[in-house]
């Protein structure tokens, strides 16, 4: 892989692992645009960039979980609890239908109608109106099913869980964190899964630039995010979801 090639698909992870459009779906229309072969240990190298971002940016929240564990307070420990609850169907999902889950990756098809739905889940994140709740154990079950579904390439992780959040009425800012949060196990799991292709990497310096410029535009990508959903303007990007899914429908049925 190219220097250059590295640094393009190292953007497109930053800016789309954040803002709810679906990074695995951008990378296949990108790979199946320009022909592109990335070893799958790239693209997770890409995902822990991610991790980076996630537990710098939220390092504060995590050290407190931490410490709440260490000192058995009963609100971190319930929040951890959450944690697991929430991990469990893109758990199960992943060690038993992740080689299905890979061949999905060549169909452009999919990912068109993967962007639909995604399109969908964020314009109803706009309801309920009132958006004041707790999350509960109930709830993050719930979020954590769309997780599960947010494996497709597609449908957008972070817009599929905190849309899920909203829909169940809990509070923007809380539902966008415990989404975050849900996303260190999931990737970790991943890695485990993948950990047996790290003895394929060749040339180590492609790898290290993706991973590095997918840090550095995570980091302000994430910041915007925050920012929108601060805002409640999370569902505009339901429209560039549905747009494109449409565009990649027609093209695929056309040529």
């Amino acid at each position: 892989m190219e220097i250059l090639t590295a640094i393009l698909l190292g953007v497109l992870q930053g800016i789309t692992e954040w803002l709810p459009i679906s990074s695995s779906g951008h990378l296949v229309l990108v790979q199946q645009l320009f022909a592109l072969n990335v070893p799958i240990i790239f693209d997770i190298m890409l995902h822990i960039g991610s991790l980076i971002v996630i537990l710098f940016f939220f390092r504060t929240e995590i050290l407190e979980l931490i410490t709440g564990l260490f000192n058995w307070e009963k609100d971190k420990l319930r929040i951890i609890l959450m944690i697991i609850i929430a991990s469990i169907p893109i758990a199960i999902v992943g060690y038993f239908f992740q080689s299905s889950i890979d061949a999905i990756f060549s169909n452009v098809r999919m990912v068109g109608f993967a962007l639909l739905f995604t399109a969908v889940i964020l314009f109803l994140s706009k309801y309920p109106k009132a958006k004041n709740g707790k999350l509960t154990y109930g709830k993050a079950f719930g979020i954590g099913l769309l997780q599960a579904v947010a494996i497709l390439p597609g449908v957008s992780r972070s817009g599929s869980t905190i849309s899920a959040g909203m829909m169940l009425g809990v509070k923007r800012e809380d539902v966008a964190r415990f989404s975050f949060l849900i996303f260190i196990p999931a990737i970790l799991g991943a890695l485990v899964l993948h950990i047996g292709e790290l003895a394929n990497v060749g040339d180590l310096m492609p790898v290290i630039v993706g991973m590095v410029v997918a840090v550095i535009v995570g980091y302000f990508s994430l910041r915007l995010l925050m920012g929108i959903i601060k805002n409640d303007k999370f569902y505009w990007f339901s429209v560039y979801c549905a747009l494109l899914g449409v565009v990649v429908l027609v093209v695929s049925y056309t040529v």
